[in-house]
């Protein structure tokens, strides 16, 4: 999917702004650009392109397979508690590929994440409080 904004948080990447810009730019004159000779400036959006996925890491940041639960997205925002954030859940094992609306949360409580957002690239350390 082609956004410059980030996931959860409400920021805007400014290398993916600046890819839809050269873009945009470059559509401006599309016959003498992108149809003519310069259609390599396509490239400039490569740089706002974000697959939603979640890849787990150890510390060592080698590939660490754990369960996920995987469902779509609740606003908890003001709920008391600890609300569970996703609801229709399905458990895989990462890497996952997560759709629109769909969020991932951490199928055991043998690691903990370093992360608050479970997207992307997340470095997982071993829950010390987990009981065998």
């Amino acid at each position: 999917r082609i956004r410059p904004r980030e996931a959860v948080v409400s920021t805007q990447s400014t290398g993916a702004v600046g890819g839809l810009l050269g873009a945009i730019v470059a559509f401006m004159d599309v016959n003498n650009l992108i149809i003519g000779k310069s259609h390599y400036l396509l490239y400039h959006l490569v740089s706002a392109i974000q697959p939603r996925m979640l890849v787990t890491f150890n510390e060592d940041l080698k590939p660490l397979p754990v369960p996920v639960r995987v469902g779509q997205a609740v606003d908890v925002v003001g709920q008391a508690g600890k609300p569970k954030t996703i609801t229709g859940f399905q458990t895989h094992t990462t890497p996952v590929l997560l759709a629109h609306g769909e969020r991932a949360e951490l199928g055991t409580n043998e690691y903990t994440p370093l992360t608050p957002v479970m997207e992307g690239f997340v470095i997982l350390r071993k829950n010390e409080d987990m009981e065998e």
